[in-house]
C-alpha cells in the first residue's frame, strides 16, 4: 500500500480534466508554466495530481557505499555500515520528498494550476497506475532528468508506464524548456 504524505484534495472530480504527474525532483517555475501551457485550451478545470516517489533509504546507503573508494571499504566494511543511521536516512528521504512536493505544488499553483499531491512509497509506476485509476486520469506526464541507458533499453518510467496504464503518457525533461528538449531530439517522447 502506498504511503501518501500529504494528500491535499482540492476538488470533487466533477467536470475536471485530471492529469497525473510523476516527478523525480521539485519542479521549477519554468517547468510549472510549461506544464500548465499544455492544457490551456481545455475547458474543464485541469487538476494536476503530483506524485513524488519516496527514495529508498537502504538503496541510497548502498549507492553511497558503492561510490566509496575501494580502499576505504575494504579496510572495514562492517564498521562503515554500523555507523550509518538508517532511520536518520529514512527521515532525510521523507523530508526531501516532502519538500520537493511542497515546492512543486507551490510553483504549479503560482502558475494558475489546481494541484494536489502526495509522496508515495510504492514503486513509481505502480503508484502512477493507481493514481490514474483513482482519479480517472485522462493522461499521465512524467518529468525526469535524462536517463539515456534506461531509455535505450525501454526500462525508464515512461516506457514502463506506457505498457502498464491505458492513457497517453508524455515524458518531459525537468528543468529544460520545450525548445531545449526538442533541439537535440531528446526530451518529449510523445504520446
Amino acid at each position: 500500500m502506498s504511503e501518501q504524505i500529504p494528500n491535499q484534495t482540492i476538488h470533487d472530480g466533477v467536470g475536471s480534466y485530471d492529469v497525473v504527474v510523476l516527478i523525480e525532483h521539485a519542479l521549477t517555475r519554468t517547468d510549472a508554466i510549461q506544464l500548465r501551457s499544455l492544457h490551456e485550451d481545455i475547458e474543464d478545470q485541469v487538476v494536476y495530481h503530483v506524485l513524488v516517489p519516496l527514495e529508498d533509504a537502504a538503496a541510497r546507503i548502498e549507492s553511497a557505499m558503492g561510490s566509496l573508494a575501494a580502499g576505504e571499504v575494504m579496510s572495514s566494511p562492517a564498521m562503515a555500515m554500523n555507523e550509518v543511521d538508517l532511520d536518520a536516512v529514512r527521515r532525510d528521504c521523507l523530508d526531501r520528498s516532502s519538500r520537493d512536493l511542497a515546492t512543486t505544488l507551490e510553483v504549479l499553483r503560482a502558475a494558475g494550476a489546481a494541484a494536489e499531491g502526495s509522496v508515495v512509497s510504492d514503486p513509481p509506476i505502480d503508484a502512477l497506475a493507481a493514481a490514474v485509476a483513482e482519479f480517472d486520469g485522462r493522461e499521465a506526464i512524467i518529468l525526469t532528468r535524462p536517463h539515456v541507458v534506461a531509455e535505450f533499453f525501454h526500462l525508464d518510467w515512461t516506457s514502463r508506464a506506457r505498457r502498464k496504464i491505458g492513457v497517453p503518457v508524455l515524458h518531459l525533461l525537468e528543468h529544460e524548456t520545450f525548445d531545449e528538449q526538442a533541439g537535440g531530439g531528446e526530451g518529449v517522447t510523445g504520446l
